[in-house]
């Protein structure tokens, strides 16, 4: 929109970077880019485009560079009732051509890949019952597994489940399955914890099995393990593989976080998180990576640090571990009044609570400070 065609290449440069970061996504169709650019510069119906590409939403944006500034803009329109789902505007100094296509991109994927899937789940929830495919069961799962509650995982199993029967390769959700089962165990939820830690290993087995390349499979195979299992090389190495395979993700980053910090490297763990907090600042699960933070800025004796994000993370959600977390770390600074109030809301979620419960199902074998600070804040053993 500069009006100059050397920049022409500029704007193009950016789309190729935006196409190559949204097709790291497997949970996308990307149309190609020799496809898309034979739209640009037209003024075009984008229904018209959506049905010529075969494609449900549409990306489109603009350039602008003037004075050593460039502005840029973007919208994800549904192209099927032309509605806009997500609209941004992005202006820098253009002193790094190659740095700015970085941090655009990044913004505009973070922010589609996630609206996309809300939309989708919005869609899924208005669909009759008898025409629900194994999508339509794996998006309706997707809002009860965000809640974290003992019900809610339930219900996600239930349609996870009910997504594998109708599509038994269905990778991203047998592993989805697993964490929900991994997260019984964690969380206190199991009646049974040998069953759910033996089908969180089985259902994260079946879903490498049906597909170890895809990134969040890898990402999510890889927590499981760390949290179920415990051999640290090969859940590392599935960490870093699934963010070699997309590092424009939330997910590979923040589940790569839990795997280091599990394995006792705890500067690598935050630096993972941090990494993933700039993918996605506005993610429904965020308090769980901030958490992760907390976690580990406690394993590193850095107790102010960690009240102050643990404290963000419970602005966020009220979450059992937050408060079991900041409880240690107040107890381990001798602030005992705010150490006794983060215990008494430990046991008011979970009134069965003991340390030496959470040390059998939780994987704790890294976490000294944390149980020593427990044990301080006056949680029962």
């Amino acid at each position: 929109m500069s009006g100059d065609p050397e920049q022409e290449y500029f704007a193009d440069g950016m789309v190729e970077e935006i196409i190559t970061a949204l097709s790291r996504f497997k949970s996308l169709f990307v149309i190609a880019r020799n496809s898309s650019f034979t739209f640009k510069g037209r003024a075009v119906d984008i229904k018209e485009v959506g049905r010529r590409l075969g494609v449900r939403y549409v990306l489109e944006g603009s350039v602008r560079k003037a004075s050593g500034k460039v502005r840029i803009t973007g919208q994800l329109i549904d192209a099927v009732t032309g509605a806009h789902i997500w609209v941004d505007r992005f202006e820098r100094d253009l002193t790094d051509v190659f740095a700015l296509q970085d941090e655009v991109t990044l913004a505009v994927v973070s922010a589609i890949e996630p609206k996309m899937l809300q939309t989708e789940i919005e869609l899924a929830t208005r669909r009759r019952p008898e025409n629900l495919t194994s999508y339509d069961f794996y998006l309706r799962a997707m809002p009860q597994f965000y809640l974290r509650t003992r019900e809610g995982l339930a219900e996600a199993i239930r349609l996870f489940h009910r997504a594998l029967e109708l599509a038994p390769r269905f990778g991203a959700v047998a592993a989805l399955a697993g964490v929900c089962h991994m997260l019984n165990v964690l969380l206190g939820y199991a009646n049974d914890p040998q069953f759910d830690r033996k089908e969180a290993v089985r259902l994260a087995r079946l879903a490498l099995s049906i597909d170890d390349g895809d990134p969040d499979t890898l990402a999510r195979a890889a927590v499981i393990s760390a949290f179920m299992v415990g051999d640290r090389e090969a859940e590392i190495e599935m960490a870093d593989r699934a963010v070699g395979l997309n590092p424009n993700s939330w997910l590979t980053w923040s589940c790569r976080g839990h795997v280091y910090r599990i394995a006792g490297l705890p500067e690598e763990a935050i630096w993972s998180f941090e990494r993933a907090v700039r993918m996605s600042p506005v993610d429904p699960l965020l308090y769980m990576t901030l958490t992760g933070i907390g976690q580990a800025l406690i394993e590193l004796r850095r107790f102010d640090e960690a009240i102050v994000v643990l404290k963000k993370a419970l602005r966020q959600n009220l979450y059992l571990a937050t408060y079991q977390w900041l409880a240690s770390a107040f107890a381990h600074l001798g602030r005992d009044a705010e150490a006794h109030d983060a215990a008494a809301r430990v046991l008011e979620i979970d009134p069965a609570f003991t340390v030496s419960a959470l040390i059998a199902r939780a994987g704790l074998s890294n976490a000294k400070l944390f149980i020593e600070g427990l044990r301080k804040a006056g949680l029962p053993d």
